[in-house]
Formats: structure tokens, C-alpha cells, sequence
């Protein structure tokens, strides 16, 4: 069946509603959009869902939704009595139609005689991957798009022991979803029926309390927190997501006592009006909270994103101005803060490990030789590092320490599986309360981590390429380089080549190859002669084709230098293809 039909099948098929019919056929006369919106099904990758809102096959809507749903429910359903029983755990964060979707994924489940626990309101995605371990529940489901802009929704799925699905479980569930072919075969009861039925619950307040104390229970240095309460000021921001609540709690049972929050940017908005892109990597989301800063002279500003997973960091400069810092400065702080505080306390496990990923800042490896840590690299996404915990607890060959990505994302403890905004903000704030009881910002503090390790830079370019065209302009880029593997990068020669799709890691220059364990994924990775690294490798959640680039350097400005070059060469590279 072509675009056209689906289309059609659509417009005329009584089925979906009459809100569906009327906005398709409202583009009646615009074939591309039609071609937009059917020329496939929206891909359930290994994440589960995501893409913009509206009506058609390629749209996040409650039909897709529910495809989802019900081919995640026939798997559920194939693992056996046991895991019928147990249910499946439901949470959505503050974008629009959030609540609706969780709702019919809820509705869904209770349609396959599947128990459903969904939380009274938004909640951070890290609050669903507790709760999928706290209530014992098979699978969870949050509705979210993380960071991306207003028109997008999602939908990731985890498992029984609180991390994002891995391979090949996946692979199974995905193809469960591709066999439902036909709309009409979706399960759907009446929320009436299924709350009547004992099928459709709300989560009881407890799940929130426990959550709230294991997060607590990361704190390393309490105690400095209560020497500074009284003239430490914190500026929050939840950009309009659902990390307010749940964030000011843990900050104030802590002992923080002076948390000034953005007014403008406190409630829930799924335009996200005062941002429209709610990311906080990007400098501009901070422009509000800077203000209030200011005013208040505030330590340090902590920023989270809409689900509250991923974290944002602003801070005073030695000539007084906040400047936000990178995930990879954030992350890197955090490591030496955690390891340092606790070899100092004598809680730093002897077979500790930092897991990190392919990604992110090579400051860390230095860091965990000078504290006898094993490091370990992994795929980019934080399911990767979840199933390395979940690895670790299984062998008892190592003890999880802590883990961070490069996108702002981390977690310290095991109570959740993926990265959790609500624990990195505590920690960020005790960690800024512990240099300001050695008489340094937390700015001056960074500077004392670069001058320990040496000055580590990294950069991040991102090449977004929407539609149709853009999934063959990435593809077209990938295999370019794939097949013709560039002989350097701004003058400095290529050592090693890893394709992680291909599994072909290769010194250029000796011919020597290397193993690799890690899973296959559409990933090609440069090691220069000088140890500079390059990546690349598409987006797996936004229409992007991303450049990541990490160098070390005798001072930061020449480190900063380094990666301008390697931007600037990266974009002739692009233009000629």
C-alpha cells in the first residue's frame, strides 16, 4: 500500500476519529505532506517512539501510540503468566498530549488483561525506571521527548530491571510491534472498566518517598551542605518540565535552604514558550535564570530538562559573569568530586568502576588511574550504562561508582537504570557547597581539575537534515566516510579507524587491528596521531547527523583552538561531498 492509500484509508475508514479525518483532510491538497505522514510507519527503534505530533502513519498520535503498546503487550504476554501479573509501569512528563498518550498506553495494556501503574501526574523519566523496580513491574512506559522542540512526543520502554530495553530483547519487541499491520486489532478498554477491573491503577504516594531517599542517600558530604545552608544561594530551573517538584524536595530535605526558581519557567508548558527548544545544552535557556542570578548573586545555576534526566550547569567566571559549562566539564567535575570525597571517607570501593561513553570526555581515564578505578566505554545512549550495572551486580566483578554521558546526562547510585537530573542537581549543589568551604567557585574549582589532568576540550557539531532527503543525506555522508576513510583531520594524521557497524577497527598506519565487544551501531571513530578523537554517527532520537571531537592541549585556549580547526576542517570535508 503506497502513501496515497493510507492516506485515503485513513480519511475514509469511520475508525479513527473524526479530529484524525478532519486534520488529514485539511492537507488534502498537499502531497508532500501526505507523503510525510505515510510514506511509512513511525519507526519503534531499540528506544521505542519518536516524532512530531499530528495524524498519519509517520506521526506520534494516539494510533501509534497504541500499536506500540499492543505489540509491547502481545511480548509481555509471550514471557508467560508471571510476567501478566507483575504489570507494566506508566509516566509522561509535561509536553502536550503526554498525559493522553500515557493514558492509552495504559488503557492498552489493560486491554490485554496487563496491570498498569501510572503516576497521579508528570513525573521525571528517572522516576519510572525506579518505579519499574520498586513495584516489581515487568516493563515501563514513559511519554516523553526529552529535550527536542514542542511538535515532538515519544515513547521509551524499559524493562524489569529499570533500564531502556537492550539487544536483543529489543529486536524481539520490535518485531512484535511491526506484526500488528491492522489499527483495528489494538486492545482498548474503557478507563471506567479498567480502573473497576483493577487494571488501570494510580501509583500510591510512597513510590515518590523512596524514590526521594535513595536519592538522598547519594549525598556524600551532608554535613557541608549544613555549614553553608544559610548564605549558599541556588537558582533552579525546571524549563517548564517535571523535574519541580521532585527537585526543590530533594534540595530542601537535604539542608539547601536558599532555592530561588525561575517563576517564568516553573509550570508545566508543553510550548515550552519562554525557550521553544528546551535543551539544556543550548546557553540559551539560561538567559531567565542568569537574570535572577544576578539579583539574588546566586553560587551557581542547575537547569534540567522537560523530563528531567538531563542537567545544565551555569557558574561564575574569575571576571564575575555566569558561563554555562559543557556536560563534559559537569560530568568530569562530578567524577573527582565522587571519588575524591569518597577515597577521603573510605567508602571508594576497591573494585570500583566510572562507566562512561564513547563520546564523552577521555579526562576521565586519567581520573580513574589516579584513584585506582577501572574505566569503561560504551555505546553512545545511557541504556548502555544501565546494562553494565545491571552487569556488574549479576558478576560482583566490579561495583558501580558512577556513570555519565556527554549530553548532560548521569547517575550516581542504582536505584535507577537511566540518567537522573534530580540526584546530578543535589550532587551538583553539594559539590559547589564543598568549594565554597575551600574558598572557590565552582568555575575556580573546574580550573583546579584541568591544571590536575591536563586541559582536555571536546566539541560537538550537529548537522540536522530533515524529512526524506535527510535520511538519504545521512546515509549518503556515513557511507562516504565509511568507505573512504579520511587519511586526517585539520593536518594531523589518522592512527586509528573504528567502524562499530562494520567491526572493522584498524591502525591505518601499521595495519594492526583490535577486537571490539561492544554492540553493533551505525558509529565511525577516528583516533589521531596526537590523541585527538573524532565521531560520528547519526542521531538516534532527533533528524541529526552528529560530529563530536575531543582534544587535550597545554592551556585551554590552545585546546579551545584545536577544536575550531577540527570544526572548520570537518565542514570542507562536508562540502565536498
Amino acid at each position: 500500500m503506497d502513501y496515497r492509500e493510507k492516506y485515503n484509508q485513513w480519511v475514509n475508514d469511520e475508525y479513527f476519529d473524526e479530529a484524525t479525518r478532519s486534520e488529514l483532510k485539511a492537507i488534502a491538497d498537499d502531497d508532500k505532506e501526505i507523503q510525510e505522514r505515510f510514506y511509512k510507519e513511525l519507526d519503534f527503534g531499540t528506544g521505542g517512539l519518536r516524532g512530531i505530533m499530528g495524524a498519519g502513519t509517520n506521526r506520534m498520535n494516539k494510533y501509534t501510540v497504541g500499536k506500540a503498546t499492543q505489540g509491547l503487550a502481545n511480548y509481555i504476554k509471550k514471557q508467560g503468566e508471571e510476567a501478566i501479573k507483575k504489570g507494566v509501569a506508566l509516566a509522561y512528563d509535561s509536553r502536550n498530549m503526554s498525559k493522553e498518550f500515557a493514558e492509552t498506553a495504559g488503557l492498552v495494556m489493560a486491554g490485554n488483561g496487563i496491570k498498569a501503574y501510572i503516576y497521579d501526574a508528570l513525573r521525571p523519566t528517572p522516576m519510572l525506571s525506579f518505579a519499574v523496580r520498586y513495584l516489581g513491574c515487568t516493563a515501563g512506559i514513559v511519554v516523553t521527548a526529552s529535550h527536542n522542540p514542542p511538535e515532538y512526543n515519544g515513547y521509551k520502554v524499559y524493562w524489569s530491571d529499570g533500564g531502556q530495553v537492550p539487544y536483543p530483547r529489543d529486536e524481539e519487541i520490535i518485531t512484535e510491534v511491526n506484526a500488528v499491520e491492522n489499527y483495528a486489532d489494538i486492545k482498548f478498554m474503557d478507563k471506567e472498566e479498567a480502573v473497576k477491573a483493577g487494571l488501570f491503577n494510580i501509583m500510591d504516594k510512597s513510590v515518590d518517598d523512596e524514590f526521594i531517599k535513595n536519592v538522598k542517600a547519594q549525598s556524600i558530604n551532608p554535613d557541608i551542605i549544613k555549614s553553608v545552608a544559610d548564605d549558599f544561594k541556588i537558582v533552579y530551573t525546571p524549563i517548564h518540565g517535571s523535574g519541580n517538584i521532585p527537585v526543590r524536595r530533594a534540595l530542601s530535605e537535604i539542608g539547601f535552604k536558599n532555592v530561588f526558581v525561575v517563576k517564568e519557567q516553573e509550570l508545566p508548558d508543553g510550548n515550552f514558550t519562554t525557550v521553544g527548544y528546551p535543551n539544556p545544552e543550548d546557553p540559551k535557556v539560561f538567559n531567565l535564570a542568569i537574570e535572577l542570578a544576578k539579583k539574588e548573586n546566586a553560587d551557581v545555576i542547575v537547569g534540567t530538562d522537560p523530563d528531567c534526566d538531563r542537567v545544565g550547569v551555569v557558574v561564575k567566571n574569575n571576571e564575575g559573569e555566569y558561563v554555562v559549562l559543557t556536560g563534559n566539564m559537569t560530568g568530569a567535575l562530578l567524577t573527582e568530586y565522587i571519588l575524591s570525597q569518597k577515597k577521603a571517607n573510605g567508602t571508594l570501593p576497591e573494585n570500583g568502576a566510572v562507566i562512561k561513553t564513547i563520546v564523552t570526555t577521555e579526562m576521565i581515564r586519567p581520573m580513574c588511574e589516579e584513584y585506582g578505578m577501572k574505566m569503561f566505554d560504551v555505546l553512545t545512549g545511557f541504556k548502555y550504562i544501565g546494562e553494565k550495572i545491571k552487569q556488574f551486580e549479576e558478576t560482583g566483578d566490579y561495583t558501580y561508582v558512577f556513570g555519565f554521558e556527554e549530553s548532560y546526562g548521569c547517575l550516581a547510585g542504582t536505584y535507577a537504570r537511566d540518567k537522573d537530573a534530580v540526584v546530578a542537581t543535589m550532587l551538583i549543589c553539594e559539590m559547589a557547597a564543598y568549594y565554597k568551604t575551600k574558598g572557590l567557585t565552582l568555575y575556580e574549582g573546574l580550573v583546579e581539575v584541568y591544571k590536575k589532568y591536563g586541559f582536555f576540550k571536546e566539541g560537538i557539531k550537529s548537522l540536522t537534515l530533515k524529512g526524506i532527503e535527510g535520511v538519504e543525506r545521512i546515509k549518503y555522508i556515513m557511507d562516504t566516510l565509511r568507505n573512504n576513510t579520511p587519511s586526517e583531520f585539520a593536518g594531523i594524521k589518522v592512527e586509528w579507524a573504528r567502524d562499530y557497524k562494520t567491526k572493522e577497527f584498524k591502525n591505518v598506519l601499521t595495519g594492526e587491528t583490535e577486537e571490539d565487544t561492544l554492540p553493533l551501531s551505525n558509529v565511525l571513530h577516528y583516533t589521531l596521531v596526537d590523541g585527538t578523537w573524532i565521531c560520528v554517527r547519526p542521531s538516534g532520537t532527533e533528524p541529526k547527523l552528529k560530529f563530536y571531537y575531543g582534544v587535550k592541549a597545554d592551556s585551554i585556549e590552545a585546546a579551545e583552538e584545536k577544536v575550531k580547526a577540527l570544526d572548520a576542517d570537518m565542514d570542507l570535508k562536508l562540502e565536498k561531498m
